[in-house]
């Protein structure tokens, strides 16, 4: 959703309400309230729901008497834009300024947050997550309350990639689907938090489960050019055995070799496709992403395709050279102007 359809007067009042009704009420101000462009989407994942916004600088308090008056309850956990910082002060704790990082909050206590008004559109991409459902105890999370927390490295930059990677698929989604999604977003939280919290043995064993499942599985997506890539180099990795990597795995549709496998051949068939690898021999693609036999590569290809690679390469060079300028040009736009929940995945 986005104001751009609102009288500039009213913008402002409209980013408010939204504000209000999809994080939390409080006081806002701006140097831009003027004339003030903003775009947001929410989406409700079952346990947890994502929201997307993107505005001009802001400043915002929410004092006592907003919180007594309404509190979902939350713990909001915001996945920051790296164009400009945010801070946020809260249970005597102050972020500084947060750029590419996660950063906590609490809807029931009072807090002050902004940023920094010379630096442009803000962007954030926020987890909301229902106090009861964060087994981590109060004490060692308000700790957390306005510090930053890494995006960059263990279980924060498996939840910021899963996070920033729900706008490309939630569509697809069913609701089954998303609660899974969403049950998956408020492990990944928890573990998250109670690493940072030190507090690591309150999580029980199947949310470290899936929480360790989703590590294995970006840890797949980022090995898959290795040639070792396999179930014995995954648990190794992950400090557990083979059979324990098999379990995770057991109630998802592929097994770890068959997720390896579907990859790999989606890698190389976007490969084949590409312009600028036209002169790149099939047999040299299929080894980039691991593919040590280019007969095997070949059949496995053909089972999942029910095409040779090479026709497949001289399909996508046919419908590249036929297809018209004007709806690639429209199909760019679409896509450049799709979930606000891709914003901070680029």
């Amino acid at each position: 959703m986005s104001n751009a359809g609102v009288p500039a007067q009213d913008r402002f009042a409209w980013f408010t309400d939204m504000v209000a009704r999809d994080l939390v009420p409080v006081t806002v101000s701006s140097p831009e309230a003027a004339d003030f462009r903003a775009e947001a989407a929410v989406l409700d994942l079952g346990p947890v729901r994502v929201s997307a916004h993107c505005h001009p600088p802001v400043r915002s308090r929410r004092p006592s008497a907003l919180t007594r008056r309404s509190d979902p309850e939350q713990y909001q956990l915001a996945l920051v834009g790296g164009r400009n910082p945010m801070w946020i002060s809260q249970h005597g704790n102050d972020s500084g300024p947060v750029s590419g990082e996660l950063v906590l909050w609490d809807t029931s206590r009072p807090f002050e947050a902004g940023t920094r008004y010379e630096d442009g559109t803000s962007q954030a991409l926020i987890l909301h997550i229902p106090r009861t459902a964060l087994p981590v105890n109060a004490d060692k999370t308000d700790r957390l309350l306005a510090r930053q927390i890494s995006a960059r490295r263990g279980t924060g930059a498996i939840l910021a990639r899963f996070l920033t990677s729900l706008g490309d698929h939630a569509a697809e989604c069913g609701p089954e689907e998303l609660e899974r999604l969403g049950g998956i977003a408020r492990d990944l939280a928890a573990v998250c938090l109670a690493e940072s919290a030190d507090a690591a043995r309150e999580v029980d064993a199947t949310t470290r489960s899936r929480a360790l499942l989703e590590q294995a599985k970006v840890f797949i997506e980022h090995n898959l050019d290795h040639p070792d890539l396999g179930p014995e180099m995954i648990a190794g990795r992950h400090h557990v055995s083979v059979r324990s990597l098999h379990l995770l795995f057991q109630g998802e549709e592929e097994s770890v070799s068959r997720l390896i496998r579907r990859r790999r051949l989606e890698r190389c068939r976007a490969d084949l496709a590409r312009p600028e690898l036209a002169e790149h021999s099939i047999r040299s693609i299929a080894a980039r992403w691991g593919f040590a036999s280019a007969a095997v590569f070949s059949r496995a290809f053909r089972e999942a395709y029910g095409l040779t690679p090479r026709e497949h390469r001289r399909q996508s060079a046919h419908g590249a050279a036929c297809a018209n300028p004007q709806e690639n040009l429209h199909s760019a736009q679409t896509r450049a102007d799709g979930s606000l929940l891709t914003w901070l995945g680029g």
